[in-house]
């Protein structure tokens, strides 16, 4: 799937909207190790496969910042203006990791459109409510309130 694109001018028609959820991704031992060696988070219940089956969730599992970054990943469903040349991770408000992503297991995206903030007439902030859930579990990994910034051209 790709962004839809729309009238820059139509934006704001989809405040309340819902997202689509994304495909499944499945998080994997070797993308975490990758997470940790990026970050220098090897905590062991990430990186230490044997030390982490003795613990209570039975297995190593996703950093919750490796969870918050697929978010970019994830955002293919998302409306964005047409005409537009880029746009900017603006930041995240209401981040919380709600449950582990235990390793092998599968996440998505789907999200709320909650505001759309035209600074001028090319620049605005972008505003979804998001919600990362893992395939076959009740509690969702994480939810945030992601703000995009997007510039648009004539």
């Amino acid at each position: 799937m790709a962004n839809k694109i729309v009238p820059k001018d139509e934006l704001v028609n989809y405040i309340g909207t819902k997202v689509e959820p994304t495909g499944w991704y499945e998080v994997t031992q070797e993308r975490i190790n990758e997470f940790a060696h990026c970050t220098g988070d090897n905590y062991f219940m990430h990186v230490d496969v044997e030390k982490a089956k003795k613990t209570d969730l039975g297995g190593t599992i996703a950093h919750g910042l490796l969870t918050l970054s697929l978010t970019p990943y994830l955002m293919h469903n998302f409306p964005v203006p047409e005409n537009m040349p880029h746009g900017l991770n603006y930041g995240y408000d209401k981040v919380r990791f709600l449950a582990p992503v235990r390793t092998g297991k599968r996440v998505r995206m789907h999200g709320v459109v909650q505001d759309v903030h035209w600074k001028d007439e090319h620049n605005c902030k972008f505003k979804v409510g998001v919600t990362v859930e893992i395939e076959g579990e009740e509690k969702p990994a994480l939810y945030a309130e992601w703000i995009l910034y997007y510039e648009t051209v004539d």
